[in-house]
């Protein structure tokens, strides 16, 4: 009988912290700027420059510890690793190896298997390093530092995942609870949440852990999938041969679908840590960590169980609105400036998911504000415009965030209520349409939709559809 194999998965995942300046300098901390602008002697790694650390990194990565059930340490302190690479202006990277701010902690995640908890070892407060930029054209690769120093939290959980859709889980729920707490926007593309992932498999039923092995590069939930499977059936074909896995880090590529080797893997001697001499140690008294406790935000799962109970909106809805942050806060002050809950989620749930998706955005991209939300519900309310107008209204609104007033009243888009002007319009195409004025007296229902249709176009789309169908059926019974 073929053997059964069973995945062991653990995760590191790194988290970039949406502070506006560096963990222990004062240079900025965002995305983009020209190479090497946002940089300063200390950040830099100059002989004789101090860190001083940032107080809301400290804040930042209690909070994320407390909405993941960690145990906060009272005391803790950074540690040198020492390790050589042109991206390590210091030569060693300011972390925490021996007393980390957070550890025991746990989060729960449901799979079509159902609930289940993982476990988190730690979580440690670092900077992170510069970037090489490989120059092809004059063969030599530059360095860019201003990367380097940028906060970061690095989340380790404990290896009690199975399966990629578990892994998955994992990282959408501490990307939740992230980006619900204001503390990263986790943009995995932009390199704002980074998982590297530590696999190794062994027999159904067997105690001891196998080697394992840790994968980089992963920049999207696909290619942690595709990561994972990979490296599952390389594992097990090397076994299946009587072969051993080698401890190593790996590098996937997504494009090839394949990962490789990128060198043994170092344990934490190799790194010759040490109490950091220029940083304090960290004292936190019960008054710090009530004051972080007391600004934690309403989380997803309350923010559900309140939406059921407040505002009439189905429960799907409810999970795909708060799935978002932004957009759980854009739906609740539209609703707040008087707008009906059921026509704030339609106008998030159709359209602007319809054009999330056809720009390849996520929902944090959404640019429009509740108030001009607000104002183009309630110009369709009011008649002023009619559906087809306000699509078009709204495809503006998305892109540039313009005042749907404005615009409407700037582009003449105002829907037609006079009456003596649509009906001279509705009898001139009855007149250039006999056909199918024929065709409706002789009982064919459908034949006045064709006779909306070019009183609309007559009209430029700015008549009341309903209006125009009424006045339609009034002159063709005379």
């Amino acid at each position: 009988m073929a053997k059964q194999y069973e995945t062991v998965i653990g995760l590191e995942v790194h988290v970039e912290l949406a502070t506006k300046t560096k963990i222990f300098c004062g240079c900025s901390t965002a995305f983009g700027g020209e190479p090497n602008t946002h940089t300063c002697p200390v950040c830099t790694g100059m002989p004789g420059s101090l860190p001083v650390l940032n107080k809301q990194v400290l804040e930042y990565a209690v909070a994320v510890g407390l909405a993941t059930n960690c145990q906060i340490s009272r005391y803790c302190k950074f540690d040198r690793k020492n390790y050589f690479y042109p991206d390590n202006p210091q030569n060693y990277q300011i972390s925490q190896l021996y007393l980390p701010i957070c550890r025991n902690g746990k989060v729960e995640i449901e799979t079509e298997n159902g609930k289940k908890f993982i476990g988190i070892h730690e979580i440690h407060m670092e900077e992170d390093a510069g970037k090489l930029i490989h120059d092809e054209w004059e063969d030599c690769s530059l360095v860019d530092y201003n990367r380097s120093g940028v906060p970061l939290i690095e989340i380790v959980s404990e290896p009690d995942m199975r399966s990629a859709e578990e892994v998955i889980a994992y990282l959408e729920k501490l990307r939740m609870l992230i980006q619900y707490l204001g503390a990263s926007d986790c943009k995995l593309q932009e390199g704002s949440m980074r998982a590297d992932v530590n696999l190794s498999v062994r027999e159904v039923g067997a105690e001891e852990f196998g080697t394992r092995t840790e994968m980089k590069n992963l920049n999207s939930f696909r290619a942690i999938a595709r990561a994972i499977e990979g490296e599952r059936e390389r594992q097990i074909d090397l076994l299946e041969e009587g072969k051993k896995v080698v401890q190593e880090t790996r590098r996937w590529d997504d494009g090839k679908g394949e990962s490789y080797a990128m060198r043994s893997k170092e344990d934490a001697q190799d790194y010759r840590y040490f109490p950091d001499p220029d940083l304090v140690p960290i004292v936190l008294d019960d008054a710090f960590l009530e004051k972080v406790r007391a600004q934690q935000p309403e989380f997803r799962e309350e923010k559900m169980r309140r939406y059921q109970e407040e505002f009439d909106i189905p429960a799907y809805d409810i999970e795909i609105i708060t799935g978002s942050k932004h957009m759980a806060d854009i739906f609740e002050a539209t609703v707040a400036l008087g707008s009906q809950p059921k026509k704030v989620s339609n106008w998030l749930m159709g359209e602007t998911l319809r054009l999330l998706k056809e720009n390849g955005q996520d929902p944090e991209d959404i640019r429009f504000s509740p108030e001009h939300l607000a104002k183009l519900i309630s110009l369709v309310d009011s008649k002023a415009i009619n559906g087809s107008v306000a699509k078009e209204v709204f495809e503006q609104m998305f892109a540039k965030d313009v005042d749907p007033e404005k615009y409407v009243e700037e582009k003449g888009l105002k829907t037609v209520n006079d009456e003596g002007a649509l009906r001279k319009t509705v009898e001139e195409v009855i007149a250039n349409n006999p056909q199918s004025v024929e065709d409706y007296q002789n009982g064919k229902e459908k034949a006045i939709g064709f006779l909306v249709g070019q009183t609309m176009k007559a009209m430029k789309g700015k008549a009341d559809p309903g209006m125009v169908n009424q006045l339609l059926r009034e002159l063709l019974t005379k």
